[in-house]
């Protein structure tokens, strides 16, 4: 009897293991989704209202979807040499460590400034501010590229390289592994905003436009801004009906 229940025991761990490593990765990868960057931004909408720019209300969490106008000269991102009124930069290089690797970022580097969202005519104003931050953003990746072994960078990433003093070689000659990413928020890109609603009183003309109150989307002491290109977070209108 002895013998027949340890036999039994070790067939029961034999099984019971791969299944618990099973659910071990199930969890960790849902996880692991839930709790990224885009997912968390798309339930940060949840508690906005969606309005109209005349429905505006002071101090009310408003969201909304439109085009990005650019305030004032706009930013040019380094790769893609277009104009955009935020920018996200990255350059990694791949590192061992033993029998480990990983990567090592080199330069990450983050512009930002005032915009408009234009909506049916109607324009809402939006300053995101670095230091101290009052947004919190997630831009869909728009440019990627990469060299290593095999893998000669191409001129345009050369030059970027070259820009941030960064070698594209070893001592040996050899290709170092890097890659480069970029986001950006576009001059006329289709961009969703969360913020407090705020009606401002314009003190200096704006060109183009000839009101004397602006709407505008803020953050204040216990909310962010909330900003994202994702299509997900588009705001759609209510049906009639």
């Amino acid at each position: 009897m002895y013998l027949i229940f340890m036999i039994l025991a070790a067939n029961f761990q034999d099984i019971m293991f791969p299944v618990l490593m099973v659910l071990a990765i199930i969890i960790f990868g849902f996880l692991s989704y839930y709790l990224g960057r885009k997912q968390t931004i798309l339930r940060k909408f949840s508690k906005f209202n969606l309005r109209s720019i005349n429905q505006f209300k002071n101090n009310e969490l408003t969201k909304i979807t439109g085009k990005v106008l650019h305030v004032h000269e706009p930013f040019v991102v380094p790769f893609t040499k277009r104009k955009c009124v935020i920018y996200y930069i990255k350059i990694e290089q791949k590192k061992s460590s033993g029998k480990n690797s990983y990567w090592k970022t080199l330069v990450e580097e983050e512009k930002v400034q005032d915009f408009f969202i234009k909506v049916e005519g109607e324009v809402v104003m939006v300053k995101p501010v670095k230091e101290p931050k009052n947004y919190y953003n997630y831009l869909v990746e728009d440019k990627s590229v990469s060299s290593g072994f095999l893998n000669n960078p191409t001129p345009e990433f050369k030059k970027i390289l070259n820009r941030y003093n960064i070698e594209s070689e070893t001592i040996l000659g050899f290709n170092k592994t890097l890659r480069y990413s970029e986001r950006i928020l576009e001059v006329g890109e289709t961009v969703t905003i969360g913020g407090v609603a705020k009606w401002k009183s314009i003190k200096e003309p704006i060109k183009g436009y000839s009101y004397s109150k602006i709407a505008a989307l803020e953050s204040s002491v216990t909310q962010k801004l909330i900003i994202t290109d994702l299509p997900e977070a588009k705001t759609q209108k209510r049906k009639r009906i």
